[in-house]
């Protein structure tokens, strides 16, 4: 019998339907797929993380947003926050670094490294004041500014202290370190210097000190250029005891500098000790400094007496809160910091910074605090004061208070 297709095909049947797939491929199948979807979640979480870190999401405007919108932008602000506080922390805390200091014989060297070991707990108060003092926003609402005042001098008149006591001070925020840009560093730019600055609220005020810019010609002109509205404060002192004084700190890093009789004249002879013969060195920095009005004319050149402010460095040590009510009503500040803020130790003769609330102990200067003055001859003392009085007197003509040095 012969093979016919048709036939084989009637006997075969129906086909048979295809077998379903077995569970165990339907489950490998949908394990893969669920994988694959956490995989893409963390890749969106991790390109997201890093577009947060950069702080790009800051730099884009926000129109309406839908709900996930303003989830992402509050979870930017959070992570920003974090690190805008742990950046400050650190930079504080570099900023703190140092050797102690004087409060009359503050080194300017050290100051340009950083505020002192002895006033760490000083600027806490300030920061922990500035909590209480005014609200706070988060970091959103701070940013760094440009200083609106500048204690510009003088070296060894005691503007480390009076820096110390004005950061206690809750609308005060200040830089612990010289900056030093207006005579070192001005050619790096506004922005450089602005980067130094401490993160401030709106009210609150920026402040730098650098002892320096009071003595350098250049200063006024350049100030004058970033804001002819800036607030100058100038602590000043006997320029006697501070020629002394500034020599006595240069000596202890140098101990094998000549006298101070032989740097104070020109041609003095060992045999006059200096004060019977030769002539003043005016060039001689410790010398210049103390020559207060001459400098001062420079800066009435740029800025009116009114935006101008001298601070006895005497007064300083002997009625801290008298002095400090002066520069509070100087920089339209409220009176914060008073009498509760100060302790007088008897040992040291000078004062030192307390919290008003509470029994914490008081925060003290240095060891190197109260360095002892070299013996000077009585004449040369008496030179130097015949020298100073008519600088002297046109000073307090200028500034329209006698400070008692004559």
């Amino acid at each position: 019998m012969e093979y016919s297709p048709i036939l084989h095909h009637l006997h075969a049947g129906p086909p048979s339907s295809p077998s379903p797939p077995s569970p165990s491929a339907s489950s490998s199948s949908n394990h893969v797929r669920n994988k694959l979807f956490v995989l893409c979640i963390m890749l969106s979480l991790w390109v997201y993380m890093v577009y947060c870190c950069v702080g790009y999401c800051a730099t884009i405007p926000t129109p309406a947003v839908s709900r996930s919108t303003t989830t992402s932008i509050i979870t930017t602000s959070i992570i920003t926050s974090i690190t805008t506080t742990i950046t400050g922390s650190e930079a504080r805390r570099g900023g703190s670094l140092g050797a102690p200091r004087d409060l009359l014989n503050d080194d300017t060297e050290a100051d340009s490294r950083g505020g002192g070991d002895d006033w760490d707990e000083g600027k806490d108060m300030g920061k922990d004041m500035g909590k209480t003092g005014l609200p706070l926003n988060g970091s959103d609402s701070e940013s760094q500014r440009l200083p609106q005042a500048i204690i510009i001098g003088v070296k060894k008149g005691g503007t480390r202290a009076l820096l110390e006591f004005l950061r206690a001070h809750p609308d005060i925020r200040a830089v612990g370190a010289e900056p030093h840009f207006f005579d070192r560093n001005y050619h790096k730019g506004l922005e450089w210097y602005r980067d130094l600055m401490p993160k401030t609220m709106e009210g609150q005020l920026t402040m730098e000190k650098t002892p320096s810019y009071y003595v350098t010609k250049e200063v006024p002109a350049r100030i004058y250029n970033m804001s002819k509205h800036t607030k100058l404060i100038v602590v000043v002192r006997d320029p006697v005891t501070r020629a002394i004084s500034d020599y006595t700190q240069t000596r202890s890093k140098k101990p094998d500098i000549p006298s101070f009789e032989s740097l104070a004249f020109r041609n003095a002879t060992p045999a006059s000790g200096g004060g019977g013969g030769g002539v003043i060195d005016a060039t001689w920095s410790a010398v210049q400094i103390g020559m207060y009005a001459k400098h001062l004319e420079r800066w009435r050149r740029y800025f009116p007496a009114e935006q101008l402010l001298f601070v006895s460095g005497e007064q300083l040590i002997s009625d801290p809160a008298g002095e400090m009510a002066r520069v509070q009503d100087f920089l339209g500040l409220r009176q914060e910091v008073t009498d509760r803020h100060f302790h007088f130790d008897a040992a040291k003769g000078f004062p030192c910074l307390k919290r008003p609330e509470g029994n914490s102990k008081p925060h003290c200067l240095g060891k190197t605090k109260g360095r002892t003055h070299p013996n000077i001859d009585a004449a040369v003392v008496q030179r130097l004061r015949e020298f100073y009085q008519p600088y002297n007197r046109k000073f307090y003509q200028m500034t329209g208070h006698n400070f008692g040095w004559d």
